[in-house]
């Protein structure tokens, strides 16, 4: 993920920053507790396909 776009690319529902998890190549919203997947490189920001995190994944992430 470019760090210049991941700079720029905001959570649609929290307008809030974004965290890269490389090992799911998603990109994270802990406010909103939603994970986006990028696909093909391209962030695919939608919240219909976005993912719900768990309680586990939020903390994992704070850590």
């Amino acid at each position: 993920m470019d760090k210049k776009l991941l700079d720029l690319l905001v959570c649609p529902v929290t307008k809030g920053p974004l965290i890269y998890d490389r090992e799911r190549d998603e990109l994270v919203s802990k406010s909103a507790r939603l994970a986006y997947p990028i696909r093909d490189g391209i962030p695919v920001m939608l919240e219909d396909e976005a993912r719900e995190l768990s309680e586990e994944e939020v903390a994992r992430l704070s850590a």
